[in-house]
């Protein structure tokens, strides 16, 4: 029970001391530090462990260490103290442990073999380097022997033996000849493992005199040769030969010939072997055997699988080489030798031991006075290893004794440590293959705490990302570390903060606000120090505007916009980069400032462009993809199979796509007998599509080519196939648009189109043309004619119908019977007129037409309609003739009326008409008379107003250009228009037809008048034309306006204005709001060409008025007019003259009777009456009115 209760203490312990051991000092990498802190030595660098020497140069035995005091070193050898200094050849490089032993100046290597241990000590401790065998390399030279000639029947299996010296390392073995060439090697021939050189069957050509095994040792950089060897190979045919030179001819001689032979194991021999590998070596398993046909080798695992990625197969499959061995790549490997009689096999068994291997190697320990701590040394390997401590180089059961320690198995234990504690322990792993020594100091420290972080160290970041700020330090005890922001900052603390135990503070997320002055404080109870670190967190790179993927045609240009911000106080660096590589050094390359240009993209620029931006503190990019197409290359190869005489399969193979998809192949031939040169459409097929079956014809010497066809266009026309001339035979077809058609009256003309050249199908291409009366008991009468397309019948009677046809023949027979069409012969005009010609007039413009069609057999001809002449023959208004020129109407086919638009008003007109055939027209019918009605007028031809006075005008016209009819009388209307654009009521005054003037008084003086003028017959009014005018002003009112000029400058009346204009403004705002009655006219963009206006006085309750617009210039009316000096205005351009009013604008009075309105621009077609818009007027253009 006591026991138990040990044991679980004893657990306890080592589980409380693991803990305490993890936090251990570290010392910092520090230099400064580090040649302040004592400490005990450290090996740093020694010579391995098995040291084959050359015995020609120096051996030099290398044993570094560090340590604080610096480490003073010793040997032994071969157990034993080596004393350096009585040996004149030995020495000791200063301040190091390198011994350099001169073997260059009479020293033998011989003499220096064995066993060497370095020692590195100081004041803290000793360290102590591996074993060190030291071996000198040997290559001794061949024993002479004498070698026999190899005689070796064809067939046989053969082995030359190398037998190379023993050396040190052992030598590379090769196989060459006398001219130094290196000896073929195949699956039949081929070098051991051992050197040996393998025949698993020899042949004729195997023999020679110069088989050379060569031996190189590297280490003394030497080459020694084998006496050559020599093999004479004896064939069969050879072999019968010689048997029969020397027997008699009555004797029985012969040679079996070669017998092929199953496979037998070279080597290794036997059915099984055994190997034994260290773990991390190389595992090679050979065999070679001899057979005929040469046998071929396979390796399996008996139950598992070869270690994939570690197995690779060399010599020709002869030899497994499994690389980095382990204990699981152990159990048995399986050749197997097979050829075509047989097989045979081998069992290896390996077994993968292991020299010890580090599991945990122990680490040094830095440790305060009164700390515990722990040393772990675990190893493995097979079989298992021994562990075993030292201290200070000295077994640890004999070392001097220490109460802090505790050795537990792999473990030392340290509890409650003083300064005398510090030390170097070896632990040292071993079995039977080897031996692991490892070196790890104690280092009991006292020391107040330093901060090792340069002071006021300026960190910069990027926002949003992680701010480290260092403080790195040491102490002991280990001290403890605090942050503080600012001057009078509070400690740091919560979860936007993290600690490292190596005194880094880390801020996750960096913001602006994060900038500032840290300050690491790091105290133990030896004392306190401080340091302050500055931190500025700046705006991160972005690119706002990224490259995006691009597809351009070949040659194009591309450009690829990468646009950034950054922080102001970073500089930018842009970079582009072509898959990940720099950009060609091509000057097509064009960088600029937030782009990059490719001029005369080619097919090599295809790929992904990135765009990086860095700065010091981050980088960034953005990368897009750049695809170059162009039109197809041409498809290649074409290859022609299958051929048939009317069929043949053509294939080929596609040229590159460049990046845009073939979406189909033209396919095109040429008829080399009968159209050299010239290409024609055959076929197209899917661009998936490689192969097509072509429909040939008879005698045609076929090439063809392939085009491909994408998006970007056609390929360039491929290499022509082969020629293929297909046989001749009877034409397949007949020509075709066969017609007869009579150029005389007395003859037929028979025409066709001719066959092509392909389509003759042989030699020898004629037409036989036949023909008959139509519905006449005739024979047929039929002539052949050359290759032609023509053939005139002549004396045939004036259109008669033929049945005519056309057949193809060459010299191999006729082609199918060809079908019959209908022609005529030659037409002829027609010979009668049309009668019964009637006119019913339907308006004044229009007009319809009526007549009796002629007998069929008068037209002789195709009917192809009738023709109306008309004319006018004199206006009814004016009496008068003018030139007559006639208008021609033709109505196709056979119909018998029609109507005349377009006919001038009260007019008198002819007209006749006649029939027309494909010759020309018969005879005109009596000439017929009828007359149109009267309409209304056109617009008198200008409008003058001159003559202005104080309350007069004088208004002269003149009559329409086109009266229509008969005038009855003139309306002119009439309104004024104030200074604020306002319409005053309309008057209206009708005029005799026979006036050309009108004197127009009582007029108000200083007032522009508007006019609308237009002329009426008995059918209408018609359009009208529009003028303005002013009439002048009077000189008294003119004086007394100038004398109230002088009021209004004076101080009162501005005043008394101003009260009035605010009064009036708040009164007009409150109407609005009301939305009292009224609204506005909206005039229509052009006059109507016959309305007559309709005028309305003022309403009573809103007296709205009609609004002018113009839609020139869309301007307020100004003063004046933009009429000609001469006050005319022609019919023509009287519209465009006119300033007008226009839509949109409320007209519209107050209660007390202003008018509140505003002008803008689209042209008045004439008063306006009626509200048509409810939309409220606006304050503002209210105001604009009293301006």
């Amino acid at each position: 029970m006591m026991r138990k209760k040990s044991i679980s203490a004893s657990k306890a312990s080592l589980v409380l001391f693991l803990c305490q051991m993890i936090s251990a000092l570290e010392v910092p990498l520090d230099s400064k530090l580090l040649e302040e802190l004592s400490q005990p030595p450290t090996i740093t660098q020694q010579s391995p462990k098995d040291y084959i020497v050359d015995p020609r140069e120096n051996i030099v035995i290398q044993c570094e260490a560090k340590g604080k005091p610096p480490p003073s070193f010793s040997w032994t050898r071969n157990g034993t103290h080596f004393d350096i200094d009585k040996d004149a050849q030995v020495t000791m490089k200063p301040n190091s442990g390198t011994l350099v032993i001169n073997i260059m100046n009479g020293g033998k290597a011989e003499a220096y073999e064995g066993v060497y241990q370095c020692t590195a000590r100081n004041e803290r401790g000793a360290a102590i380097s591996n074993n060190i065998v030291i071996r000198p390399s040997r290559s001794p030279l061949w024993t002479k022997e004498k070698l026999e000639p190899n005689q070796v029947r064809e067939g046989d299996s053969l082995v030359l033996h190398c037998r190379p010296p023993v050396g040190l390392p052992p030598p590379i073995i090769f196989w060459m000849d006398n001219a130094f060439q290196r000896l073929p090697q195949s699956e039949r021939v081929s070098q051991g493992l051992n050197g040996d050189l393998y025949f698993s069957n020899v042949q004729p050509e195997d023999t020679r005199e110069d088989y050379i095994c060569y031996a190189r040792f590297n280490h003394t950089q030497t080459i020694q040769q084998k006496q050559p060897i020599s093999v004479k190979v004896f064939s069969m045919d050879s072999l019968n030969d010689t048997i029969a030179a020397n027997l008699s001819d009555t004797d029985i001689y012969g040679a079996k010939p070669v017998t092929e032979r199953q496979p037998v194991l070279l080597t290794p021999t036997g059915s099984t072997s055994t190997k034994v590998e260290l773990r991390g070596n190389v595992l090679l398993l050979e065999c070679i055997a001899a057979g005929l046909p040469t046998p071929v080798i396979r390796w399996i695992k008996e139950g598992g699988e070869l270690p994939a990625n570690r197995t690779f197969f060399e010599n020709f499959k002869k030899t497994l080489k499994i690389i980095d061995v382990s204990e699981a790549d152990s159990g048995n490997y399986k050749c197997i030798a097979r050829n075509i009689l047989g097989s045979a096999h081998h069992v290896i068994s390996v077994t993968v031991k292991a020299a010890p291997y580090w599991i945990t190697a122990p680490r040094n320990l830095v440790l305060s006075p009164g700390e515990d701590g722990t040393l772990i040394c675990r190893a493995n390997g097979n079989p298992k290893p021994n562990i075993s401590w030292l201290a200070n180089g000295v077994p640890i059961a004999i070392a001097p004794e220490d109460p802090s320690r505790k050795v537990d198995g792999d473990t030392i234990i340290f509890s409650h440590v003083q300064e005398r504690s510090s030390a170097v322990y070896q632990c040292n792993a071993s079995n039977e293959y080897g031996y692991l020594l490892a070196n790890a100091f104690v280092n009991v420290l006292a020391e107040p705490p330093r901060i090792l972080t340069s002071a006021n160290k300026l960190y910069q970041v990027i926002s949003d990302s992680p701010a480290l700020l260092d403080c790195a330090y040491f102490g002991s005890p280990k001290p403890e570390i605090e942050w503080f922001k600012g001057v009078k900052g509070s400690i740091l603390r919560g979860n936007e903060y993290i600690f490292h135990d190596n005194g880094t503070l880390e801020i996750p997320v960096a913001q602006k606000d994060s900038t500032g002055t840290y300050t690491c404080v790091a105290r133990n109870e030896l004392g306190k120090i401080q340091n302050e670190v500055q931190l500025e967190v700046k705006d991160p790179t972005m690119i706002i505007k990224q490259p995006e993927y691009k597809v351009v045609q070949r040659y194009g240009q591309v450009s690829f916009e990468c646009i950034i911000k950054h922080d102001s106080t970073l500089l930018p660096a842009v970079i582009w980069l072509k898959d990940n590589d720099e950009l060609p050094d091509d000057e097509r390359f064009l960088v600029g400032k937030d782009n990059l240009t490719i001029m005369n993209v080619t097919d090599r620029d295809d790929g992904t462009y990135t765009c990086i931006v860095n700065t010091t503190l981050d980088s960034v990019s953005a990368s897009a993809v750049l695809t170059v197409v162009a039109r197809p290359n041409p498809p290649f190869d074409l290859e022609l199979t299958g051929q048939l005489e009317r069929s043949v399969e053509l294939s080929w193979i596609p040229g590159d796509e460049n990046n845009s998809p073939i979406t189909n192949f033209v396919i095109e031939y040429e008829d080399g007998l009968h159209e050299p040169g010239v290409w024609h459409y055959q076929t197209e097929v899917p661009g998936t599509q490689t192969t097509v079956q072509l429909k040939l014809s008879p005698y045609v010497n076929y090439s063809f080519r392939v085009i491909a066809v994408n998006e970007i266009g056609r390929s360039q026309p491929s290499e022509p196939s082969e020629q293929y001339l297909t046989k001749s035979a009877n034409p397949d077809e007949n020509p075709s648009n066969v017609q007869g058609i009579g150029s005389e009256p007395d003859n037929l003309v028979i025409t066709w189109e001719s066959l092509k050249g392909f389509q003759s199908n042989g030699p020898g291409l004629q037409y036989k043309v036949s023909w008959r009366q139509k519905d006449v008991d005739d024979e047929w009468t039929s002539v052949i004619v050359a290759n032609v397309s023509k053939y005139i019948v002549s004396g045939t009677p004036t259109f008669v119908p033929y049945e005519i046809k056309v057949q193809a023949l060459n010299d191999l027979g006729y082609a199918p019977e060809p079908s019959e069409v209908i022609g005529h012969s030659g037409e002829d005009l027609p010979m009668v007129a049309p009668g019964n010609v009637q006119v019913h007039v339907v308006n004044s413009t229009l007009a319809k037409v009526h007549w009796d069609p002629v007998p069929l057999k008068t037209v002789r001809g195709h009917l192809q309609g009738y023709k109306v002449y008309y004319w006018k023959v004199q206006s009814l208004s004016r009496r008068s003739r003018r030139h007559v020129e006639k208008k021609i109407l033709t109505f196709r086919g056979n119909k018998t009326f029609g109507m005349l638009p377009g006919l001038e008003p009260y007019s008198s007109y002819k007209l006749n008409v006649r029939v027309v055939n494909g010759k020309g027209e018969g005879p005109a019918s009596p000439d017929k008379v009828f007359k149109t009605p009267e309409g209304v007028p056109s617009s008198p031809s200008f409008l003058k107003i001159t003559n202005p006075t104080l309350d007069s005008l004088t208004l002269e016209w003149g009559s329409p250009t086109h009266p229509n009819g008969v005038l009855t009388s003139y309306i002119l209307k009439f309104q004024p228009i104030n200074n604020t654009h306002e319409l005053g009521p309309l008057v209206e005054i009708r005029i005799p037809a026979n006036e050309s003037s009108l004197i127009l008084k009582n007029l108000n003086y200083s007032t522009r008048y508007k006019f609308y003028f237009n002329a009426q017959t008995s059918v209408g009014s018609g359009s009208q034309i529009t003028e303005e005018a002013v009439t002048i002003m009077d000189e008294g009112k003119m004086a007394m306006a100038s004398r109230q000029v002088d009021i209004a400058t004076q101080g009162w009346f501005i005043g008394l204005m101003c009260a009035v204009a605010l009064l009036i403004l708040i009164l007009l705002i409150v109407c609005f709001i009301r939305r009292n009655k009224g609204g506005k006219y909206p005039v229509k963009e052009k006059e109507d060409a016959h309305a007559d206006p309709e005028i309305q006085p003022m309403k009573e309750d809103d007296g709205t008025f009609g609004e002018y617009s113009d839609a020139e210039d869309h301007k307020p009316l100004k003063k004046g007019s933009r009429t000609p000096s001469d006050r005319t205005v022609k019919k023509e351009d009287s519209d465009d003259s006119l300033v007008d009013y226009g839509e949109g604008v409320n007209g519209q009075f107050n209660e007390d009777g202003s008018f509140i309105g505003q002008y803008s621009g689209k042209k008045e077609k004439e008063p306006a009456e009626g509200n048509e818009s409810s939309e409220a007027p606006s304050p503002v253009n209210a105001m604009n009115s009293f301006v």
